[in-house]
């Protein structure tokens, strides 16, 4: 059983897991706009980690004209997944 010092550090190992995600959507979103930094490497990492969670909801959901709102529900979908866990762990 855990004391209650492991539980916080535990929430926030995994607040700070999704909050990095979350970062590195945001970077790879932004860094989107601009074609000349796609041979970079960081946005190349970028790009692995990122592009296969928002392939999910890009099957779904089509571009909206020249706008790509599936970004948006992939934050939406990680504050929820992120929720649930956080919910189910320390219920």
């Amino acid at each position: 059983m855990l004391n209650l010092t492991e539980y916080y550090w535990v929430f926030r190992f995994i607040r700070y897991l999704f909050g990095f995600y979350e970062y590195c959507l945001l970077a790879y979103i932004l860094t989107s706009w601009f074609p000349q930094f796609r041979n970079n490497i960081i946005v190349e990492f970028l790009a692995t980690i990122c592009e296969p969670y928002l392939k999910i909801f890009r099957k779904f959901i089509p571009p909206v004209g020249m706008l790509d709102i599936s970004p948006i529900i992939a934050f939406i979908v990680l504050n929820i997944i992120q929720r649930i866990i956080l919910s189910l762990l320390f219920m």
